[in-house]
């Protein structure tokens, strides 16, 4: 989502306004993608599901114009943003373009900076895990990636070299958590507006902070996937290094709980990505496939008693995302601990009033079919076109199900499908329901196709209305009415 503001990728002043608009229309709360840090510099990673930490945040979102001080740039800061407006004039976000334009923006006000005493604050707040961070994006600039190629003196965090190199560039480690500081700013503000509900990743980039902060709790001789089943049969490798859980819990569980503190950092709630992960994980060794791998076991009662405990102390809720093969052991003792389940229109066998009430309802997700992809066939086309070997059973299945629910066929205008199967949504007896832009535009390309990297742009399909007019579209304004009449007695 952006605006016409936007200079190539939707910002956190987008968020914010999409905020009041949709709380105007009975909206309880936002639920957004992970903000997590990717690497810094170019290439951009485009997932934000394979972040370099899920401890610190994406300064590709900074609104340029609210950052304290760009307006004293006066005619500079124009020209930042005609050439930032600019990348709205392609449907495929360029990530690379918007980074360097924004870093180059955000280093001439980091040049003429004044006196910021919350700023001095924050560093005291956030203290070495921040300073270790930054450390790290200065580091990488200077030498590249993957850390594993750096030097043996800089080569672990707690080594007397990034001591030294903090100390001799100063500057730049301090511009770097400065940084931060000013995404968390505007993602205070953004949920000042509409309650945030985030995202945590399953896992992290190899050469990326976190996997050199705290190097010494992962396994990085094995990655983490899934194995085949009816939607992806060739099975899934994500790429990240799993956490050793034995290495994990003699760290007392340090780069888990400081995932879980970033994430609850402004936020309502924390929706956790493959909740099972706390349970197991599947397994591939560096030199064979995803059918090769097995499941790794975790100490699930100490993550999930943190995840009480962190999730008590910021006053959240916590969405548990427990899809595909869960056993029901496993979501008694999640329901247990007050963890929402997560119910999806296109899995479920039952029609939404069924729903239990533990849960987050949606029609999708972004991983999976849009209403349009599923709807008119070009979804299943797409995935024909690329070579996935998609299930033609299931998803014929799926379509027939909810089409039968809704009382929709082939002629049914697409505006009309989105209406009715939205309205069918809303009458779910689950506590949270959400629905996406995607489906509310008609969007039929999905966000991300699992199983590819170069084959489909993941994401970096803008939506196609800027969110001016977003707002003003009939049909979503619809849907946002008959979401709004969902109750839960």
């Amino acid at each position: 989502m952006r605006s016409r503001t936007s200079w190539g990728i939707g910002d956190l002043g987008d968020l914010r306004t999409l905020g009041t608009w949709a709380s105007e229309r009975g909206a309880a709360f936002t639920l957004i993608n992970p903000l997590h840090a990717p690497l810094v510099g170019t290439p951009q990673q485009p997932s934000p599901y394979f972040p370099s930490s899920r401890c610190f945040r994406n300064p590709l979102y900074i609104r340029i114009e609210d950052v304290p001080g760009a307006a004293a740039l006066g005619d500079e800061l124009e020209t930042f943003v005609r050439a930032g407006q600019a990348l709205n004039n392609e449907r495929l976000i360029d990530r690379d373009a918007v980074w360097r334009l924004k870093l180059q923006a955000l280093l001439h006000v980091w040049e003429r900076r004044q006196p910021d005493p919350a700023f001095d604050d924050y560093l005291t707040e956030q203290g070495s895990a921040l300073r270790g961070y930054a450390t790290f994006c200065a580091l990488g600039e200077r030498h590249g990636w993957p850390w594993t190629d750096w030097p043996d003196s800089i080569r672990h965090p707690d080594a007397p070299g990034p001591r030294r190199f903090a100390e001799q560039n100063a500057d730049r480690v301090e511009f770097f958590s400065w940084l931060q500081y000013l995404v968390d700013q505007q993602v205070a503000t953004a949920g000042e507006a509409l309650p945030l509900m985030q995202d945590l990743a399953i896992g992290i980039d190899p050469a990326g902070a976190d996997a050199w902060l705290w190097q010494d709790s992962f396994a990085f001789g094995a990655s983490v996937g899934a194995p085949p089943d009816e939607f992806n049969q060739r099975g899934q490798d994500w790429g990240f290094p799993p956490l050793d859980p034995w290495r994990l819990r003699q760290s007392g569980f340090a780069p888990y709980i400081a995932a879980l503190r970033s994430s609850f950092r402004s936020a309502a709630g924390l929706r956790i990505d493959h909740v099972m992960s706390m349970f197991h994980l599947w397994w591939i060794p560096s030199d064979l496939g995803p059918s090769d791998g097995a499941y790794v076991s975790y100490p699930w009662q100490e993550l999930l008693d943190i995840l009480a405990l962190e999730s008590h102390r910021a006053k959240a809720v916590v969405v548990g995302e427990d899809l595909g093969t869960v056993r029901d052991w496993v979501r008694r003792e999640l329901a247990t601990r007050n963890v929402l389940s997560y119910k999806l229109l296109w899995f479920e066998q039952t029609p939404p009033d069924h729903y239990a009430t533990q849960a987050l309802a949606a029609i999708t997700t972004h991983d999976l079919p849009t209403l349009a992809g599923l709807w008119t066939g070009s979804d299943l086309a797409a995935q024909h076109r690329i070579g996935t070997d998609p299930n033609e059973v299931s998803t014929k299945e799926i379509r027939d199900r909810v089409g039968g629910w809704v009382g929709i066929d082939d002629e049914t205008p697409a505006d009309e499908v989105a209406l009715r199967t939205h309205a069918l949504l809303a009458t779910s007896n689950s506590s949270l329901i959400t629905a996406t832009l995607d489906d509310a535009l008609g969007v039929e390309e999905r966000p991300n196709m699992p199983g590819t990297t170069d084959e489909w742009p993941n994401w970096c399909l803008a939506l196609p209305k800027a969110l001016e007019e977003i707002v003003q579209d009939p049909t979503v304004n619809a849907i946002a009415e008959a979401l709004h009449r969902h109750d839960v007695s």
